[in-house]
């Protein structure tokens, strides 16, 4: 959430500054109107409960003194209710201000290139070698049923569309990647590790920025208390501190967070249908920070090397890409797309992100850190990574690595996990 006190200070630069990525944010200005509104209630409240605390005082020595204090109570007969109007009016116009606030995204980086789409995202570097095949490979959705490692029939069945069984190898394969991960951040690269709830409630939504942006893409349960499917470990890590105060000393926290993550893909009707692309549900390790500002780039760059490196191993082609202003997530100041190389597409496709939100998440759960006891507490940054999505690397791996024979070859990191050095 952005900090209403700089708005109402810049409300035009702040509305050119949003206009980068798109849309109308013209709304600002009403949201700045009626912050100074609500601020002319209070002072006027504030004057209201003065003048009876005043006659209040009076009253009490007019009765002291015997005197008649008729006059004084019809002037303050009303008091209570104009009050109660104000206060009425006031809660009205801050449910305005935070509603305005919340569909606000975070402001682009001035790093980030201006731009509309993913087309207009600018190429960091490139890793690898893209495969080549003396033989006509194919799409994982047909090699992954060929080898009875993936179902779509049968999770049909089960569920319906956008859910896939994994079976077999597959199985393993998948189970493999997510403890390979979890071990490489954990082990290497020195994150704690979490397993947070796969069901969460509204206020975690908010507070990473999930709601109301996108409330039509989640999971509700058919529950009183709100609750929701996790839509990505991000929400229920960024979480983990809400309404806390932390120490310096304690900076910066480093998660490597593993959840199934559950999403309606209501925006994405006829893209990537086919495959383990863009499910309902899917597996995902994610990489989560909290910093002080002054290090939260330096952090940045050192999650997307540790992202990087998980490809890396595999021996998977991928590129760095920067995100325009277009593309840039709502929450989040810059992001680096991780793009694995997918023969089926002959294209890179999207296998991570990598953002910094500075202090956006803070504001809205209210996430804070003290340099010292002295000191007045500062909003944290925080930092989001995937570390990486499993079921698109697995994707790689299958298509990546198949052979003429219609095997394919595990990489050599996975088969302490796997038991196997071969798929068939």
């Amino acid at each position: 959430m952005l900090d209403i006190k700089l708005i109402r200070d810049n409300t035009e630069q702040y509305i050119k500054l949003l206009s980068k990525r798109g849309g109308d944010f013209s709304y600002l200005s009403d949201v700045v109107e009626k912050d100074k509104h609500r601020r002319e209630i209070i002072i006027q409240v504030e004057k209201i409960k003065a003048l009876r605390n005043e006659t209040s005082k009076k009253i009490g020595l007019y009765k002291r003194e015997g005197k008649d204090i008729k006059e004084i109570l019809k002037k303050v007969e009303n008091i209570g209710a104009d009050i109660k109007n104000f206060e009425e009016e006031l809660r009205e116009i801050e449910e305005f201000i935070l509603n305005g606030l919340l569909i606000t995204p975070n402001i682009p980086h001035d790093d980030c290139p201006i731009g509309l789409d993913d087309s207009d995202n600018i190429e960091v570097k490139k890793e690898g070698v893209l495969p080549t095949f003396d033989f006509e490979p194919l799409a994982h959705w047909d090699l992954g049923v060929k080898l009875d490692i993936l179902d779509f029939e049968r999770a049909s069945k089960m569920s319906g569309s956008r859910f896939v069984v994994y079976k077999g190898l597959g199985a393993r394969l998948e189970r493999a990647l997510i403890n390979f991960m979890l071990d490489l951040h954990i082990f290497e690269h020195g994150y704690k590790e979490l397993l947070p709830p796969y069901i969460i409630n509204k206020d975690s939504m908010i507070a990473s920025g999930q709601f109301p942006k996108f409330e039509d893409d989640a999971f509700k349960l058919e529950d009183k208390r709100d609750l929701y499917l996790n839509p990505t470990a991000e929400v229920p890590s960024i979480n983990m501190h809400r309404e806390e105060t932390l120490s310096f000393n304690q900076l910066p926290i480093k998660y490597a967070s593993f959840t199934t993550a559950f999403r309606q893909e209501s925006g994405s009707a006829g893209r990537d249908t086919r495959g383990i692309i863009r499910l309902h549900q899917f597996n995902k390790v994610e990489l989560i920070k909290f910093t002080t500002p002054e290090e939260s780039y330096n952090e940045l760059e050192a999650m997307l090397i540790n992202s990087e490196k998980v490809l890396q191993l595999l021996n998977l082609p991928y590129r760095v890409v920067t995100l325009c202003t277009g593309d840039l997530g709502f929450g989040m100041r810059k992001t680096y797309d991780l793009e694995v190389w997918l023969p089926s597409y002959n294209a890179y496709k999207e296998i991570g992100s990598i953002s910094n939100a500075e202090d956006y998440q803070a504001r809205r759960g209210n996430i804070k850190f003290k340099r010292n006891k002295d000191s007045k507490p500062e909003y944290v940054h925080t930092l989001n990574g995937s570390g990486l999505a499993v079921g698109r690397t697995v994707v790689a791996i299958i298509e990546n690595f198949q052979q003429k024979d219609g095997t394919i070859i595990v990489p050599e990191v996975l088969r302490s996990y796997m038991k196997t050095n071969i798929i068939k």
